[in-house]
């Protein structure tokens, strides 16, 4: 099984992530998801897998976010959804993925839940 992280080197909370990977043997397909942003397809699939809307994986600190709140709040959820792959600075991290299921890492021990 594939295993995806969804990360940012400059999070502490991601680089925690993958050290709990790799502490575990598992050498997961990195994303740096700041150099190749998913597009809107890919965050469609991760929120079926994490089972949760688009206002759940959005950094509401981000001044990005603050600058769009009330845009935001016009928006359907497709429009969000399109909104956050075009700013994906706002996507929460880390996020790792094995198989059909996802989960945050915050805190980084939450992904153990999904690993195989």
């Amino acid at each position: 099984m594939t295993i995806t992280l969804y990360h940012n080197p400059r999070c502490s909370k991601s680089r925690k992530t993958l050290e709990l990977l790799e502490a575990r043997g598992i050498q997961p397909e990195i994303v740096e998801y700041l150099r190749t942003p998913p597009d809107a397809l890919v965050i469609d699939s991760l929120l079926d897998k994490l089972g949760l809307q688009v206002d759940a994986i959005m950094r509401t600190g981000e001044s990005e976010y603050r600058e769009a709140s009330e845009a935001l709040q016009a928006m359907d959820e497709r429009a969000r959804r399109q909104w956050l792959a075009d700013h994906p600075k706002v996507l929460q991290r880390p996020i790792v993925v094995a198989g059909d299921q996802a989960r945050i890492g915050r805190p980084p021990e939450s992904v153990l839940e999904i690993l195989p």
